[in-house]
Parts: C-alpha cells; structure tokens; sequence
C-alpha cells in the first residue's frame, strides 16, 4: 500500500456540490440553482472580452492595478487596500492560508456559505459553526463561541443560502466585541442587491480588523469569469499578496471586470428588476403554501413541510425542465433555494409548484 497521504484533515472535507445544471433526459431545461444574473453580463464587458482576446499570448497584469483603480473609483474605496482574486472563494481560502493554522478556530454561522468550512480546513484550522436564529445571523451567539484560538469569523451579509440580512449596528458591535486576535471577514457576494449597502466597506475604513469581500459573479453575470475583490487594512493586503499567486487573473477576466464595474446603469437595471421579481416570486409562493424569509439577494429560500416534501418537489420541477438547489447540506433539508430569473422563469417555476402542491405529481 501507498505511504504517500495528504496532510490530516483534508480526506474529512466534504467536496463542494454547485448547482445542477442539467436533467438527464431533459433539454431547455431553466437553471435556477446557482444565483446568476438571468440577463448575462453588460455590453460593455463582452466587448472587453472580444479585445482581449488579441492579447491572449501576453501575460496578465501581476498587480490588477487598472481593476484596483476602477474598484476604487466606482466604490470611493483606496486602490492599495484591494486585492483581487479568481471569484471571493480565492480570497477566502486566502484569508484561511494566511491567517488559520493548526489547532486555530474559524467561524462560520449555521447556514453559512460551505467554503467557509472547506478553506478552513485544508489550512488545517477547526471549523466551528454557531447557531442562526431563524435563519439570521446571531451576533450573540458568535460572540459566545469565540475564544483565544478564534483566528476567523465569516459572515456572509446577505446571506446565502438564506437571503437574510443583519443591520450595520449589528455587525459593528461584533466588530467591536472580537477577541484581539480575530479578523471578521465580510462576505458581500449579494451586497449588490441591496440598495445604498456598501458591504461593509466602511468598517474596513475604520477598524483593522475587518475584510470585506466582493464578487463579480452575481450582479455583474461574470460567474464563467471568476472574478472576485477583497478590501482590507494595508497590513493584511500585505499579508495577502504573499499568498496570491503572481497571475492568479487573465487578461480576459481583468478587461471584463473593469468594463462591468464601469456600468452603473446595469448594475441598477439588474437591482430593480431583482427586486421586483424576487417579490412577485416570494408572494406567488406565499399563496401555494409555501413560505420563505424576507430575501435581500438574488434568490429565494422556499420551505417545504419536510425533507420528503422537498425532495418530491425538486423531483417534480425537474421533470418541468426547471432546475432549482437543493440545500439539505446546509442544514436545511426542508427548503429549495430558487434564483431570480427572468419574468417568464419566475412564473414558471411559481406555476409548477403551484402545480405540486396541488397534487399533481
């Protein structure tokens, strides 16, 4: 037998499951299990894209230096403060490399997003997961678990895979209460979705222990892309870029981005829209029965009655060509998490469950 293992730990890790995007025997099937943007990215950055391409021999920018300054610009944040990295997963797992070691502790809260768990333990650190409240964030209750191994909190806001969001005052007191040795990383990933939210940017001005990352994934339809950002005190960006690979971006996915964060009025044609169906989807199924918490993303948490219930349910969609995620390994086996579409998908999938619920199986 082989005497060649990896380091202990990581044969523990669960493999990350995505979103399905295909039903066997099915075809024009309606994706809504990853939380894409249904109207794909902006002009402007597919025409990046088509530049690009003439450069593709060349190596990329080594610092993103023309992405920082546009960040920058777009969001009144310092350029020298932003690191950027292939989608906000790179710079968790980032932060986990730097940051958490052997016999550290990270936080995650209950129903929080599963790489948090993952980065921390291929750092070798523990993970350890604090109870929500109703499926929001528990200020308290993280408070509660932190001790002085505690190297990492992450709190997705909004949260993903349950849409719900904490206030500001909220996450400022958590900020404030932290052991001395902690960094409380801001995940913003739906930040976007929220009008007049910044993330939490303006904490990371303000204190040295907070890091807000961001994603071009959502909003900004670059998910193929890869594409994600963190803002972060000066010390830990410094710590950062040791771990960052030299050309961990392409050129490619540089010139999208630039282009995508240019384009205010996307971004506020892809919100209002969200924010309009994401209501009319949350109602619709409101009147088959089927509840779901106040939403502040891109998607919507549906609850079934039981774990039976919502395997029948995504059984039945499927058969409809609709395919929505499944989120029992986030400790809601009961629910169906359902991305905004477009307007036709929306009534769709609000039809069918209609239909399910109905009877018709």
């Amino acid at each position: 037998m082989t005497k060649i293992a990896p380091k202990p730990g990581i044969m523990d890790i669960a493999l990350y499951e995505g979103g399905k995007a295909a039903v066997d025997g099915v075809s024009n099937v309606i994706k809504l299990s990853s939380n894409e943007n249904p109207f794909g990215p902006p002009e402007g950055a597919k025409e990046a894209i088509r530049r690009a391409l003439h450069e593709m021999h060349r190596y990329p920018s080594s610092d993103h230096a023309s992405l920082r300054a546009a960040i920058g610009e777009v969001h009144g944040l310092d350029p020298e403060r932003i690191i950027c990295g292939t989608g906000s997963d790179e710079i968790i797992h980032f932060l986990c490399q730097a940051y958490a070691a052997r016999n550290d502790e990270v936080i995650h809260t209950e129903h929080g997003f599963a790489m948090y768990k993952i980065s921390a333990r291929v750092a070798g650190a523990k993970p350890v997961e604090v109870p929500e409240k109703e499926r929001v964030t528990d200020v308290d209750a993280i408070l509660a678990a932190c001790t002085k191994k505690t190297k990492l909190v992450f709190l997705a806001n909004p949260n993903n895979p349950t849409g719900t969001m904490v206030g500001l005052a909220e996450i400022e007191r958590l900020a404030e209460n932290l052991p001395p040795q902690t960094l409380l990383v801001l995940d913003g990933a739906y930040a976007e979705y929220v009008e007049g939210y910044d993330g939490g940017a303006h904490l990371v001005e303000s204190r040295e222990n907070v890091v807000m990352t961001r994603t071009f994934s959502k909003i900004y339809g670059l998910g193929g892309m890869r594409i994600g950002w963190a803002y972060a005190p000066k010390a830990v960006i410094e710590v950062l870029n040791r771990v960052r690979g030299p050309f961990n971006l392409s050129n490619i996915a540089l010139a999208a981005a630039e282009a995508a964060i240019r384009d205010a009025d996307y971004v506020k044609k892809s919100r209002d829209e969200n924010t309009r169906l994401r209501t009319w989807l949350a109602e619709a199924l409101m009147e088959h029965g089927v509840p779901s918490d106040t939403s502040t993303a891109n998607f919507v948490l549906a609850r079934l009655s039981s774990p039976e219930e919502a395997k029948a349910c995504d059984a039945f969609l499927q058969k409809q060509g609709l395919i929505v995620r499944r989120v029992g390994g986030y400790g809601l086996p009961s629910a169906l998490r359902i991305t905004v579409g477009d307007e036709p998908s929306c009534r769709r999938v609000a039809h069918c469950i209609g239909l399910f619920k109905a009877g018709e199986r």
